[in-house]
């Protein structure tokens, strides 16, 4: 099942591209307007040490540039895995944003909403609903930096502000009332160890604490900060045809805290 999985992944991506290229060889003079979308194809789905799905996954991030510089952005982005994971639930996503990026600052303010196994007892599972109390929506703020060529770390900071219900993220009272959000937080730092080249290279550090709580969404629960998500991220292009040329990634991460690590394959398709 499978491998059958992953060779339709691969011929859906050749396929595009040969659909792209022509396209690409057609309109050449098209006006590049501020709507755009692109697709990614993966083989699991992880997220600041997390796995969310072991199962391929298809994403999509429709956006549109609200300024001629394309600074600032609204969208849409979505995914869905190909099949079940083993407690038969299945991974379905799909998130809202607003950012600003100028290449070395960015900051955005994400919806973030996994149908994926809603404990109804604790959450909402009503996309519309955003009650303090039981939302299943996850207001999650972003940021990172990228310092200068002579000292190039990029730092990432993110909060989770409000909801997240069904992820642990809010704290009730003794009779069921709101009492507060942990506030859940991930830092990570990342370093281009090889750059410029046909392969490039990444390592990155991220670590998980809360704001407002003894635990936090990303470790295991026992500790109040710890080391989640450790890795490599190699990447480079890969030429299809002379219009079209697919970008590909293999990252390996491990999770001290929840004692687990995971290969990833990705690729962007358009």
């Amino acid at each position: 099942m499978m491998k059958k999985i992953l060779k339709g992944i691969f011929l859906l991506a050749i396929g595009t591209g040969r659909l792209f290229s022509q396209e690409n060889g057609e309109a050449k003079d098209t006006k590049e307007g501020r709507l755009d979308f692109t697709a990614n194809i993966q083989n699991n789905h992880l997220w600041r040490g997390l796995i969310i799905t072991d199962k391929p996954v298809v994403m999509g991030n429709l956006s549109y540039a609200l300024d001629a510089e394309k600074k600032w952005k609204v969208g849409i982005w979505g995914a869905s895995a190909l099949a079940d994971d083993k407690d038969n639930t299945h991974y379905k996503e799909i998130n809202y944003y607003i950012q600003y990026s100028d290449g070395r600052f960015y900051i955005g303010l994400w919806d973030l909403y996994n149908s994926r196994n809603i404990n109804t007892a604790v959450a909402a599972d009503d996309i519309f609903s955003y009650s303090q109390r039981r939302t299943a929506h996850i207001i999650d703020l972003r940021t990172n930096y990228t310092f200068g060529p002579s000292f190039p770390i990029n730092i990432e900071a993110d909060i989770m502000l409000y909801g997240g219900a069904n992820a642990g993220e809010v704290i009730l009272e003794a009779d069921g009332t709101y009492k507060k959000n942990k506030y859940s937080t991930y830092v990570q730092a990342t370093y281009p160890v090889i750059s410029g080249q046909k392969v490039n290279l990444d390592a990155f550090v991220g670590a998980g604490f809360a704001l407002n709580d003894k635990t936090f969404l990303y470790g295991n629960g026992k500790n109040s900060f710890d080391i989640v998500n450790i890795g490599v991220k190699a990447g480079k292009v890969v030429k299809i045809t002379d219009h079209y040329s697919l970008p590909v990634s293999m990252m390996a991460m491990w999770n001290p805290s929840n004692k687990y690590a995971r290969i990833q394959l990705a690729a962007t398709v358009f």
